[in-house]
């Protein structure tokens, strides 16, 4: 520490000294003042020797020695004094000379000494020791930029990298209730101002700091605001020709009698060997733009595993987010647990390790003070740090809001130098991932919001369709509001039918995922209705023309008949579907489009008829698969199209994922919907009966059900298949008025009873029957019989059903035997 350093304490003569080359020895590695002074200071010292510098390098307890303190250490020190540099060969002061020796680092880490020497008995106040302590911690700062045992392997020169001279500094006073702040004239001359133009107003210094560090200053300080102890910062000042300077300022707050804050004493200190270099900038300026694009913490933490263990050739990167006291790893690399040290193996619990910060108090404590920490080869620490990075180990406490939400660890096995751009680079890295954690942690929380919305509108499952597979992928956007107005459905209908939906609602809110909801839920009960495509379609605009919005929406419809392979298209403004052939080819089909919906009133929804061969692949998406703001729509679809060319049709959804692709990026959400049409290796069998009102219009309807059964030769389900039709045209004939109808369909595994009448009231099925009641068991044996049963509405009424599951391989001869009977009986209306 220099005389510049302390030139408002009024030392005389300052010097530092470091460990040396030579174990054993403290070396002198710089020493300034003195001029006129009749005396020197001693080139080495002795760890072991009984003198105050290696006192305090031992203990890290300062001394504060008088006149008569220090002329009892007598002669006691060094081995070998500086010959010619020194004034006094024995090295000792003046019996008029007061001493102060100061530790420079922790208890982890000592750096070396500061020692300061003044012509005055009791020169060393409280105040003065304050701010003595506070330059110690400056020098220390400096020291460890730069590395304390590279400054002890040369000559007589300045050794501090910037060196200390060069480290400029003075003090201030500030007073807490009045925000009057007295300043000495190196503080003054630090950030530009004219001695004769400060005002001694707090809101002056404010005035000259770079607009981005304003607040950080702001927050130690600004009048009224609670101070906290030792505070420290790093900070930039614009001077008048337009420099950008760097600066560290520590503090500390003194109390009154009544432990009250009254006064901050504070130093300010030049800080040139913060300034980044170019390669430094550029990393920054590389991490900071990848910090941008980061949506969640995972995804913030491997930026920094890329921006850093590169460029810095560090063996291990752990970046964990502080939770409590526990650290949450959220990535490690390598990932491996075999790379870790043991006691990160033991806290491998799921997929990365979770431990306390008590477990390692030296952790702990770097946290609490909030400033990067680097550890040399060999340094004392705790295996569970000192594991990571036997060559060089560095914490970066990851700052935001004023509080510690994260740490990165980085370790290298070989033996790692800290450089002082290295120091800086960390420093700057550590404040641009603390902030990115914080923004993730919020985009997280937007994003389990919007996907939990999301999902609870679209369907949890597709169902499974008889020859057919059918697959849907959803993507939300990541740029914005993640919630969209995307939507598909696949819904069964009767005899042998699907209706495949895909939409999308115009904007990115949660109104447009209401709306979105409405419309799904509204299209697939004038589905289950039994309405053809383009009624179900024109419902629907009407619908939303209803509603109190002002969205639109597309949507395209597609009902297809699974046994012929026959679909009906309806388009609303919608991109029309990808059809991929058999033999491989891909086209876009002309289905002819109308409206989109909630538009016009009066418009018109064309249907569109095409066959379907077994092994066609049918594709229906939303424009956010195939158009962003750099890829026009017709590219996007003939990608899209060449992607569907080179995939593979045996796996649907590995077919579904190779048309999303990789970009991770995007402008809007994703609805795709995929269905492979295999074709029915057994088409159902169906008849149809019209029941008369009539007394013994069951026993009919029996005898009807016998007579077809016995001509598929299903003979062992028989019984079951009367009682069940029994039950259910009983209630239909007694419980409705209009038609009823008897619809009979064999498929390969099942019998399915469906009546129909003409009343849209559902069944209820009974809580309770007494034993002497004579009715309300119907419904309770139809549910015992059958393996599923339940109500569909139908347009005008409804339709009762019941599946009954079928001895494995009595289907193949029932098939057999229903193509050698009659064919008035499939698909005919008998009386």
């Amino acid at each position: 520490m220099t005389a510049r350093v302390l030139g408002s304490t009024g030392a005389e003569l300052t010097a530092v000294y470091v460990p040396a080359e030579a174990d054993g020895e403290l070396q002198l590695a710089e020493m300034v003042g003195g001029s006129g002074v009749p005396y020197g200071l001693p080139t080495r010292y002795t760890m072991s020797g009984t003198s105050p510098v290696a006192t305090v390098f031992r203990t890290g307890v300062p001394l504060w020695l008088s006149p008569a303190e220090l002329a009892e250490y007598g002669t006691a020190g060094p081995p070998e004094t500086t010959g010619a540099a020194a004034r006094n060969e024995s090295g000792t002061p003046p019996a008029d000379v007061s001493l102060a020796v100061l530790p420079l680092g922790g208890e982890t880490k000592r750096l070396g000494c500061l020692v300061v020497v003044e012509q005055a008995a009791g020169a060393f106040d409280d105040d003065r020791r304050h701010l003595l302590e506070l330059h110690a911690d400056q020098v220390a700062a400096g020291l460890e930029a730069v590395g304390a045992r590279v400054m002890a392997r040369t000559e007589r020169r300045s050794l501090l990298g910037p060196g200390l001279d060069t480290l400029r500094g003075g003090a201030f006073t500030l007073m807490l209730r009045t925000g009057r702040m007295e300043a000495d004239r190196q503080v003054l001359e630090l950030f530009g101002i004219p001695p004769e133009q400060f005002d001694r107003r707090v809101e002056t210094l404010l005035a000259h700091t770079a607009p981005d560090d304003v607040p950080a200053l702001m927050s130690i300080v600004e009048p009224g605001r609670q101070p906290v102890p030792g505070q420290q910062l790093s900070i930039r000042i614009r001077r008048t020709n337009g420099e950008l300077r760097w600066l560290t300022l520590r503090s500390r707050v003194l109390v009154d009698a009544d432990g009250v804050p009254e006064r901050m004493l504070g130093v300010v200190a030049d800080a040139s060997y913060l300034r980044p270099t170019a390669d430094e900038v550029s990393i920054v300026q590389r991490l900071s733009a990848a910090l941008g694009g980061a949506t969640t913490v995972r995804d913030v933490s491997r930026v920094v595993v890329a921006a850093l263990r590169l460029p810095l050739a560090a063996s291990r990167v752990a970046v964990a987010e502080l939770e409590a006291d526990r650290l949450v790893m959220s990535v490690l690399d390598p990932p491996e647990p075999a790379d870790w040290p043991a006691f990160w193996q033991s806290e491998w619990r799921s997929e990365w390790p979770d431990t306390s910060c008590q477990s390692m108090p030296t952790l702990e404590s770097v946290l609490r003070a909030g400033h990067v920490a680097l550890w040399p080869r060999g340094a004392a620490l705790e295996p569970g740090l000192a594991d990571i990075g036997p060559g060089g180990l560095a914490v970066l406490p990851l700052p935001a809001d004023g509080r510690i939400v994260g740490v990165c660890l980085l370790g290298w096995d070989k033996e790692h130098a800290f450089g002082p751009e290295e120091r800086s680079l960390l420093t700057a890295t550590a404040g641009l991932v603390g902030q990115a954690l914080v923004r993730a942690h919020a985009m997280d929380a937007g994003h389990e919001l919007a996907t939990m919305l999301q999902r609870s509108l679209l369907p949890r499952k597709l169902p499974s369709l008889p020859g057919g597979v059918a697959v849907a992928r959803y993507l939300p956007a990541t740029m914005g509001l993640e919630v969209g107005g995307d939507w598909y459905d696949v819904i069964p209908l009767s005899d042998g039918h699907v209706a495949l939906v895909i939409g999308d609602v115009e904007g990115h809110s949660a109104g447009a995922a209401t709306i979105m909801g409405q419309m799904r839920t509204a299209i697939r009960a004038y589905a289950v209705e039994g309405h053809p495509p383009d009624v179900v379609v024109s419902h629907a605009n009407r619908l939303l023309l209803g509603m109190e919005t002002d969205l639109f929406a597309t949507c395209c419809y597609v009902d297809l008949d699974m046994e012929e392979g026959i679909a009906w298209f309806v388009r609303a403004g919608h991109l029309p579907p990808l059809l991929r052939l058999p033999d491989g080819n891909t086209e876009v089909l002309p289905v002819e489009g109308g409206p989109p919906l909630g538009v016009a009133g009066d418009g018109e929804f064309p249907l569109t008829e095409v066959g379907l061969a077994p092994g066609t692949v049918l594709v229906l998406l939303t424009d956010g698969l195939a158009e962003s703001a750099t890829v026009p729509l017709d590219d996007g679809i003939g990608r899209v199209c060449e992607a569907l060319t080179a995939a593979d049709p045996a796996d649907a959804g590995r077919l579904a994922d190779d048309l999303l692709g990789s970009a991770k990026r995007r402008d809007d959400d994703v609805a795709l919907l995929v269905l492979r049409y295999d074709g029915m290796r057994v088409r159902p069998t169906r008849v149809r009966w019209a029941v008369w009102r009539l007394p013994d219009a069951v026993m009919h309807a029996r005898r009807f059900t016998a007579r077809t059964l016995r001509s598929w030769d299903v003979t062992e389900e028989m019984d079951v298949a009367l009682l069940v039709v029994s039950e259910l045209v009983t209630n239909a004939i007694a419980h409705t008025q209009g038609e009823v109808r008897l619809d009979l369909t064999l498929t390969a595994d099942r019998l399915r009873v469906a009546v129909n009448d003409a009343s849209p009231r559902a069944p209820a099925k009974p809580a309770s029957v007494d034993w002497e009641a004579t009715g309300g068991r119907g419904l309770l044996l139809v549910e015992a019989m059958s393996a599923s049963w339940g109500s569909v509405p139908l347009s005008g009424g409804k339709q009762v059903w019941s599946e009954i599951t079928l001895q494995p391989g009595e289907r193949l001869v029932a098939a057999d035997a229903a193509d050698a009977a009659d064919v008035h009986w499939n698909g005919e209306e008998v009386r």
